[in-house]
This record gives C-alpha cells, sequence and structure tokens, in this order.
C-alpha cells in the first residue's frame, strides 16, 4: 500500500494565518501594555532635562521592543494556541476537523509549522540582532537609570597566558588603575620569574603601565633582582575580562559568547555562569516553544464548560509557572548546584512530561 506523502490544505493554511497573525496581535497588545507601564515607572528620569526625547525613542524603546520580543516569544505563543484554539473548540470548529476524519496528530502539523516559524524568527533575535540593540539600550541605563556597570574588583586572578598568571588585590575602573599587582611566570611549574608593582594602570587595548615594580628572575638556586619606576608593557586581557556586570552576556551575539566563554575558562576566571546560562538558554528556547505548542493545542482543543476563559486562565497560570521555575533552576547554576546547561534544560524537561500527560488527554 502506497503512503501519502503530506500535503497542505485549506484548514492548513486557515491555522497557520489564525496562529501567526493571533500571536502579532497579542505580541502588539503586550508590547503596548508594557511600554504604558514602563514610561510610569521610570517617567522621573525620563523628565530629567539631560535626556531628549530622540533618546527616549531610539536609544531605548526602539532596543527596548526586541528584547521584550525575545524574553517572552515562547509564553506569547503559548498563549496565542490558547487563545485561538480556544475560539475554535468553542465553536465546534474542533469537532468538525476530527469529524471529517482528520486525527488530532495531523491537525497538530501546522501548529508545529507556525511554531517552527516563529522558534526560528526569534533564534535570530536572540542570537545576532537582539545583542546588537542590547549595546544601545543598556548604555541608555547606565546614563539615565540605574548605572550596573562593575566599577571595581577585588582579589582578581586570572592565567594570562599558558603558565602566566596575573593577580590584582584591587581594580578601578573609573581611575583605570590596579594596586598590589603580581605577574607570575611558570614553566614546568616551577616559578622562574615573578613581577611585583604596586600598582599598574590600563592605557589602551592590551596596554599597561607597570608602576614602582621589582622583578625576580630564578635560575635555580640563584636570584636576579630587577627594580623600576615605570614600565610600559603589553600584557593579553582588559578590564572588560575580570569586571564582569550581569547584563554584559545580553550585549554579545551566540558566537561571541562561546568565544568568551572558552576564553575565561582558560584563564581560569569564575563568575561566568550567568554568561552560560545565557548562551544555552537561546537554545532550550527552541525547545520551549514546541513543547508549549503542543500544551496550549491539547488544553484548548476539548469544548469545556468553563469556555475560553477557563482555558486562558490555566494558560497564564502554566506561563508564569513555567517562568518562576526557569527563574528558580537558573539560580542553582548560579550558587553552583548543578551546570548551567542542566539548569536552563530543566523546565522543559518537566514541561515535556507535562505535554506527553495532557496530550493523551486530548480529543481524538
Amino acid at each position: 500500500m502506497k503512503r501519502k506523502g503530506f500535503k497542505f490544505q485549506l484548514i492548513d493554511w486557515y491555522i497557520i494565518k489564525q496562529f501567526l497573525g493571533t500571536f502579532v496581535f497579542i505580541t502588539v497588545l503586550m508590547i503596548a501594555i508594557t511600554v504604558v507601564f514602563d514610561i510610569n515607572e521610570k517617567i522621573e528620569q525620563f523628565l530629567k532635562p539631560e535626556v531628549t526625547v530622540s533618546e527616549i525613542a531610539f536609544d531605548y524603546y526602539a532596543n527596548f521592543i526586541p528584547y521584550f520580543i525575545g524574553l517572552f516569544s515562547p509564553l506569547f505563543s503559548f498563549i496565542t494556541v490558547i487563545w485561538f484554539t480556544s475560539r475554535l473548540a468553542d465553536r465546534s470548529e474542533f469537532i468538525a476537523m476530527l469529524s471529517s476524519g482528520m486525527s488530532f496528530n495531523r491537525l497538530m502539523l501546522p501548529y508545529l509549522l507556525s511554531a517552527t516559524v516563529i522558534a526560528s524568527g526569534n533564534f535570530i533575535l536572540s542570537a545576532y540582532v537582539i545583542p546588537k540593540a542590547n549595546v544601545t539600550r543598556i548604555a541608555f541605563q547606565n546614563k539615565y537609570i540605574k548605572n550596573k556597570e562593575v566599577q571595581s574588583g577585588r582579589n582578581i586572578q586570572l592565567e594570562v597566558e599558558p603558565g602566566i598568571f596575573a593577580y590584582f588585590d584591587l581594580y578601578s575602573a573609573p581611575s583605570s588603575m590596579g594596586y598590589r599587582f603580581s605577574l607570575d611566570h611558570f614553566e614546568d611549574k616551577q616559578l622562574v620569574s615573578r613581577l611585583i608593582a604596586n600598582s599598574i594602570k590600563y592605557d589602551s587595548l592590551n596596554h599597561w603601565t607597570i608602576i614602582d615594580y621589582i622583578i625576580r628572575d630564578f635560575d635555580g638556586m640563584r636570584e636576579n633582582i630587577t627594580t623600576g619606576t615605570r614600565r610600559d608593557t603589553v600584557l593579553t586581557f582588559v578590564p572588560s575580562d575580570f569586571l564582569i556586570s550581569d547584563v554584559d552576556c545580553e550585549t554579545m551575539t551566540s558566537p561571541e559568547l562561546y568565544r568568551h566563554i572558552v576564553r575565561q575558562k582558560q584563564r581560569g576566571i569564575g563568575n561566568i555562569q550567568t554568561f552560560e546560562i545565557e548562551y544555552h538558554l537561546r537554545y532550550a528556547t527552541i525547545m520551549s516553544f514546541y513543547i508549549l505548542t503542543i500544551i496550549g493545542l491539547s488544553l484548548s482543543s476539548r469544548k469545556i464548560k468553563g469556555g475560553m476563559g477557563l482555558n486562558i486562565g490555566i494558560g497564564i497560570g502554566l506561563s508564569f509557572a513555567y517562568v518562576l521555575f526557569s527563574k528558580v533552576s537558573s539560580s542553582f547554576a548560579i550558587s553552583g548546584l548543578v551546570s548551567p546547561m542542566v539548569a536552563v534544560w530543566i523546565p522543559n524537561v518537566l514541561y515535556a512530561f507535562i505535554t506527553v500527560y495532557v496530550y493523551r488527554r486530548a480529543p481524538r
């Protein structure tokens, strides 16, 4: 018996049109509501004389809106499915589709195709477009709303190159000065040279000036000491390698994030969990679109006594539970209890079990 291939039907285009159209409508509606609340929250900062309307419109909100869309698109997609599928079920259109011989699995295909379109667009935005927009948005926030830039650091240690380790007791970004600096050079696990300086100043890309230093070179049992008051040198690191803000990861594209994580691990710099979470989250979000779409379809395809209101209430409740659980699981990674990749995928794994349960209870 020859197996029939998948062919687009009028009902497929109808569902895709309903899905994508409702998604755009809900996204625009949520953006409008969020912008109104955001303006109300930040009105005092926006009314400062030094803040111009063009900066608010183009530097902040023109870049805030893509960030907001990328952050909440899976939930908007979920609410979309709940909304328009409940309408179809309430008008008994689902009963007609299933009665015509179309299986529930076949009916799911246009939903998954629509989810693929949205997930693909969201990934491109999150991985390549939004990080560039976040640079301008975060700069505006740091300048006019709340400065989240890390201005100083203590007890900083990093591997400059294989076998070469740098240490700062204190580094201050406003003055570009590091204090009680040391640079140790090891060969075959033996210390061959050590530089100690009262201070060191960052001038430009990889260019540093060492002030009031002592260099001790070791050759077996012999030691050669060199002193000086000022020495220009090139070191293959910059302050941004160790002065890390929580929002820095949002300004990097996915390839930049990957290179940054690898580089920081090679240098032995800790506190990169936030970067790893952001990197893995961009890929885990793709799966969340499919999981939430199947849950939404399975929940809302049955005509129930409570009508659309009950389905929408359940959908919103599951949406907030998903966000809350994502925040909790991410905190596990930051505290070191689990790896960032595991923490990011925990909500999807849990909701996958919920997906199987509601899918089996969906009308056939």
